[in-house]
């Protein structure tokens, strides 16, 4: 199933809930019209039953002495007050004395035949005594119109009950499922910020469920140690990355990086036409030192040595080491070729200084400077580096503690 094919969860829930909420009210509706049907038909034939005695009693004194009119007109008026369709008065020959009908009974005839079978269990038939004698009966008949006009109020009553039960339903099941979906959709939005934007400070926030509230804590737990897992890895990536690419001694930038950063400096000057410089720095005591003083010291004085170099460049300027006691700096980009000069010239001036060791001795340690630059001197990163350490040699045999420039290329 596609993933626009699926139901949500909130959809499902909604028309399960208002499948049940319809199902509940036709069942209620269904129970209530016919308990209120049956109540109703009871009701009607005791009415009529009720009726049916008192046109007994009234009728009687008529009947014995054979008054039809006093008889008929007796029926007209009680009958006319009450719910009946029609009256008949039998003698106790079962011959009919008198006939009353409401008017209007020949209008919707099958529509009162149909209710009359619904409403009530048919006429009426009491008898009439007089001092324990038979006289004659009479036949009531009762009016399924006014009957069905009562019904019919009581199923708008009911309708109407029902369809505020429906809608009460209706909202409480609404905003049961606001608590239900609202922490999923919470939970949802947070995994999918995890999962696609690794956002593990995302938390997902308190619901008012029980389950679902354990359930959102549990998973506040696990981003918690997901996120500190994340920091950690990003700490070991980042120390690798650091170990990677720096001197493990002087946290200067290794060979490979420095080489790579040169590459990338020559681009950058090339397409913008400015300059870029590569300082190749060596040592010239290091070896004195290292033997006299031991390898402990040479290293801190390869520390310091890093430390002078660092605080004399710019803020985009990089310095390296290379290996042993050579160092090299990349100084672009530059707007002339004379300013790596200044840079140079600025490290000798520091370098003069004595260093300070851990156990109090003061060592100076000059240095011999090569300096190539871009295009002046090579045309790419690696000639530029190459070209800087023979400068570097050159100043070595001049005198040490000094620069040189590299030679100039000639156009091939």
């Amino acid at each position: 199933m596609s993933p626009s094919a699926r139901p949500t969860l909130y959809g499902a829930l909604r028309r399960f809930h208002l499948r049940v909420a319809l199902i509940a009210v036709f069942t209620a509706g269904t129970t209530l019209t016919a308990l209120g049907l049956a109540a109703l038909r009871a009701h009607a034939d005791h009415n009529l039953r009720l009726v049916a005695r008192s046109i007994a009693y009234t009728v009687e004194a008529p009947l014995v002495f054979h008054d039809e009119a006093a008889a008929e007109e007796t029926l007209s008026l009680i009958a006319a007050k009450e719910d009946v369709a029609a009256v008949t008065l039998f003698d106790r020959d079962h011959q009919q004395v008198s006939d009353w009908r409401r008017h209007g009974q020949e209008r919707f005839p099958a529509l009162r035949r149909v209710a009359g079978e619904l409403l009530t269990s048919g006429p009426v038939d009491q008898p009439i005594y007089h001092e324990s004698h038979h006289v004659g009966s009479v036949r009531v008949a009762g009016d399924p119109v006014a009957l069905l006009h009562f019904l019919l109020k009581g199923v708008l009553a009911l309708l109407a009950c029902l369809l505020l039960t429906s809608l009460g339903a209706h909202y409480l099941s609404s905003r049961m499922l606001v608590h239900i979906i609202d922490p999923v959709r919470n939970l949802m939005r947070v995994a999918h910020a995890v999962r696609s934007e690794r956002a593990f400070g995302q938390r997902v926030p308190p619901a008012r469920i029980e389950e679902l509230n354990a359930l959102g804590e549990d998973f506040n737990v696990l981003l918690d140690e997901l996120e500190a897992w994340q920091d950690q890895l990003q700490h070991e990536n980042r120390s690798l990355a650091h170990r990677a690419t720096h001197d493990s001694l002087t946290g200067l930038l290794n060979r490979a990086a420095f080489s790579e950063a040169l590459d990338q400096a020559v681009l950058t000057a090339a397409a913008r036409g400015q300059y870029a410089a590569v300082l190749y720095l060596d040592s010239d005591d290091f070896k004195t030192i290292n033997d006299r003083y031991g390898h402990a010291f040479g290293d801190a004085v390869l520390v310091g040595i890093a430390q002078r170099i660092r605080a004399c460049l710019r803020e985009n300027d990089q310095a390296a080491r290379l290996g042993g006691d050579e160092f090299a700096v990349l100084v672009g980009p530059l707007r002339r070729a004379e300013e790596a000069v200044l840079t140079a010239e600025r490290i000798l001036v520091a370098m003069a200084e004595p260093i300070l060791l851990a156990n109090g001795a003061r060592i100076v340690a000059p240095l011999s400077i090569g300096v190539a630059v871009y295009p002046v001197h090579a045309r790419g990163g690696p000639a530029l580096l190459q070209a800087a350490d023979a400068a570097m040699y050159g100043a070595k045999r001049q005198s040490g503690a000094t620069w040189r420039s590299a030679e100039v290329v000639t156009p091939g």
